[in-house]
Parts: C-alpha cells; sequence; structure tokens
C-alpha cells in the first residue's frame, strides 16, 4: 500500500503551500493517491506568545525547537495511526536513496518533522523520532525543504501516481544507475545531431544504446555508484 497519509510539521508551513499545489504532487493528491497535510508546529505551542524555541543549555549560539511542541504534535497526530513512522530530516541522518524511497512509499502513515535555527532538543531525537534522513553533507535553513524533497521522491514510488511506470526505471538510480541522455525536436539544433541510433526505430537496438549510456555515463561520473555496480554484478 502506498503512503496514504503524510504529516508535516513545521514553523514556516506557507513553504509547502506552492510546492504541494503543482505538478505530480497536485495530481495524487487529487486522485486520492496521497493526502499531504502540513501543520504550524505553533498550534501546539504553549503560552500566550506561542514560544517555541529557546537557548541551549551551556551557552552556544542560536536557538533550539522546544521538546513541548514537538511532541504534543506527533502525539495528536498518532492517535489514530499509532504506528505513524515519524521522520526527522537532518544531515547527520542516513544518506537517502531511491531504495529507501521506495520503502517510504509503502508505509501507511508518515510525520515529518521539521527543524529549524540550531536543530531541535535531543529528547526529541532520542524518543519520538523512529528516523533520521540526510538528503545530503550540507545544512538548511529550514528542514520543511528538506521533508519536501524526500516527499517529492517517495510520492513517485506510490502505484498510479505516475502515469507511465516506465518512468521510473528510467530514471537516475534505477538499478544503481544513472539515466541515459535524451533528446527531442528538433532532430538537429545549432549543428548538433540527435544521435542517429534513437532514430532509427529499432528498439532493441535503442534499448542496448540506452543501457551502454547509462553504465559509462555512471561510470565517468560516479565512479562510487559505478564501483557498487561491479561488485554486485560479481555477486551475482
Amino acid at each position: 500500500m502506498g503512503a496514504a497519509s503524510i504529516d508535516v510539521v513545521s514553523l514556516f508551513p506557507e513553504m509547502l503551500t506552492g510546492f504541494l499545489a503543482t505538478s505530480i504532487l497536485a495530481r495524487a493528491q487529487k486522485k486520492g493517491l496521497v493526502h499531504i497535510s502540513v501543520h504550524s508546529l505553533r498550534r501546539w505551542a504553549r503560552g500566550k506568545h506561542a514560544v517555541t524555541d529557546e537557548r541551549p543549555f551551556g551557552g552556544g549560539a542560536g536557538m533550539l525547537l522546544k521538546p513541548e511542541p514537538l511532541f504534543e504534535a506527533v502525539e495528536e497526530l498518532r492517535k489514530d495511526a499509532p504506528s505513524a513512522w515519524v521522520i526527522y530530516p537532518s544531515p547527520e541522518g542516513r544518506p537517502f536513496s531511491t531504495s529507501r524511497a521506495r520503502e517510504l512509499a509503502r508505509m501507511e502513515r508518515l510525520i515529518f518533522l521539521s527543524g529549524h535555527y540550531e536543530g531541535i532538543d535531543e529528547r526529541v531525537r532520542e524518543h519520538l523520532v523512529d528516523e533520521e534522513i540526510s538528503i545530503g553533507d550540507y545544512v538548511l535553513s529550514n528542514g520543511t525543504l528538506a521533508a519536501a524533497v524526500i516527499i517529492d521522491a517517495l510520492v513517485r514510488h506510490i502505484p498510479e501516481v505516475l502515469g507511465d511506470e516506465e518512468s521510473l526505471e528510467q530514471d537516475s538510480f534505477a538499478e544503481g544507475l544513472l539515466s541515459f541522455p535524451q533528446y527531442t525536436r528538433p532532430e538537429i539544433f545549432r549543428s548538433w545531431a540527435v544521435p542517429p541510433i534513437l532514430l532509427s526505430g529499432h528498439h532493441r537496438a535503442i534499448r542496448d544504446w540506452r543501457q551502454e549510456q547509462r553504465l559509462a555515463r555512471t561510470r565517468a561520473r560516479r565512479p562510487e555508484l559505478w564501483e557498487i555496480w561491479q561488485k554486485r554484478g560479481e555477486k551475482d
């Protein structure tokens, strides 16, 4: 089953407004293949001023998101889905991949907690978060951006989201390889011509050429992926 429901808890929910209302994500929601809800963390903040952050104990620059609103947000969202999987996007987490996107796409309920400032109270990470995911070795101003990337990638793997399932097979990193080069009209642009094989109509030859291109491109551009591919071939 696909990820029937995805919740995002963020200090800045408006960051996802346009993102979720366009292209594949918009169509997937309209078809009822996935339900995505974005919640403001301030909804669970306490006090007159709805404070969500405080300075870290021990000193240091920046602010940390407080544990109370994050725990209360997840506890409320889990009332009708006790097994909901809580994800915290973080550069310290497990590197995100196509294989993990496929796995997440099979989960029924996901909750994303978006960090901000210097991050979140460690007790949230220790006792509330099920998984930390990194989309790269760099720091963003807000974890909502990383959550958007992960959501976009996993929704593609929910059955029927893509009109042509072959698109998944052609994506970069399908089978651990980069994608092959693609061309469209015109056949010649500024003296650069489309490879003749693609105009031949010989589907098997085109398929073989594309696989050769995937192998060559992966070897040249991502040697670490090429090494993994070779090792997997040796095992097989």
